[in-house]
């Protein structure tokens, strides 16, 4: 039999052949009948041979599949990171569990219902997470339209509230003082310490995202090129950039390199899970947040808005203020545009124009 796609809408009926009953699969629209609303439906019955049935709802794990493929089809015309997809999947998922959890499927949702869900999530995350999380239910409702499982889509209209809070005032970093606390925080008498520490030089010296640390592989990394060695980064866009590294930071990477030789890990990655109960395999980002938190903890500078992303940021603002370019910087970080790094110096303008610094003299 003849099937054309999924069909999600709310009291939707399937018109099939009497003989042959319906479809095993409730989710699909059948040639011999398709899924029309109850009226018309209804009609459609009356005709000798036909009989009415009605549409099972699609569970939560069946609507997740259709979006996963939908994902691995469409985003980036196809071509997303896994990281990007992992992070719709979430949203979306946590969105449809609170829909089951009210008694509504996709389909019976309303503009309403949505907005509900928002004024939930806007009580328990920053607004810059509530943005994302709707931008996933707004790619999530729009997919299941353009395939046709749904007939409207409402969140057309939603919008994420306002952050009226200035970019440069939104950046997270961490003191210099901060920073080489956590440097200094892992154990390097212990293969695990020399890792986690080439991973936080990478990220807090060197401008590496957690994604780019992740992706990093034997290849893409020459101790020997240049004054002090360089990594090729593999980055947003798809783009590639070369780091340049200092003796320091190449002297950390040896050590850790020295010791993941003696590993005899059959794989690409350089910074590996270490299950010393089973192969050793490329760590994963989760993995590495995990690690950063952990010694962010330690050094008592873990707090609300303070993550592995708080290393670049740490990174952009602390190399700025001691002199570097902008430019150099915003190559670094791999910004398509050094408007975009610009938001580093209104942090360090702030700081070394502080009007109050020309009034300590009023405390002595």
């Amino acid at each position: 039999m003849e099937t054309r796609g999924h069909g999600w809408e709310r009291e939707q009926w399937q018109v099939v052949d009497a003989e042959q009953g319906p479809s095993d699969d409730d989710l699909t629209l059948v040639v011999s009948g398709e899924f029309l609303p109850g009226e018309e439906a209804e009609r459609e019955a009356t005709t000798p041979g036909r009989a009415l049935v009605p549409v099972r709802a699609p569970t939560v794990e069946e609507v997740l599949e259709a979006f996963r493929e939908w994902m691995r089809l469409d985003v980036a015309d196809g071509n997303a990171s896994p990281h990007t997809l992992r992070t719709y999947f979430s949203d979306v998922r946590q969105h449809l569990e609170w829909l089951a959890a009210q008694g509504l499927t996709p389909a019976q949702a309303c503009e309403d219902d949505l907005k509900q869900y928002r004024a939930g999530m806007v009580e328990r995350y920053a607004v810059s997470t509530v943005g994302r999380k709707l931008s996933s239910i707004r790619r999530f409702y729009g997919m299941a339209m353009a395939r046709g499982a749904l007939m409207q889509n409402p969140a057309a209209g939603l919008k994420a509230p306002r952050d009226n809070t200035a970019r440069h005032e939104r950046v997270k970093y961490l003191p210099l003082n901060t920073v080489r606390r956590v440097l200094a925080a892992p154990n390097v008498n212990q293969a695990k310490g020399l890792r986690d520490k080439a991973i936080l030089v990478l990220m807090a010296m060197h401008g590496l995202r957690v994604v780019e640390t992740e992706r990093l592989n034997m290849e893409n990394v020459d101790l020997e090129a240049g004054e002090a060695g360089q990594i090729r980064v593999f980055g947003k866009g798809d783009k590639w950039r070369t780091i340049l590294l200092i003796e320091q930071t190449r002297e950390i990477l040896r050590m850790w390199l020295t010791a993941r030789a003696l590993m005899r890990s059959g794989s690409p990655a350089v910074f590996l899970s270490m299950h010393w109960n089973g192969p050793n395999e490329r760590i994963t980002t989760r993995g590495i947040r995990a690690m950063v938190n952990g010694y962010l903890e330690d050094v008592g500078a873990k707090r609300e808005g303070i993550s592995c992303h708080a290393l670049r940021h740490s990174f952009a603002t602390l190399s700025l203020a001691a002199g570097g370019s902008l430019l150099a910087i915003s190559g670094a970080l791999g910004h398509a545009s050094v408007t975009t790094t610009q938001v580093y110096a209104k942090i360090v303008d702030k700081a070394r124009h502080n009007p109050a610094k020309l009034l300590g003299g009023l405390l002595e």
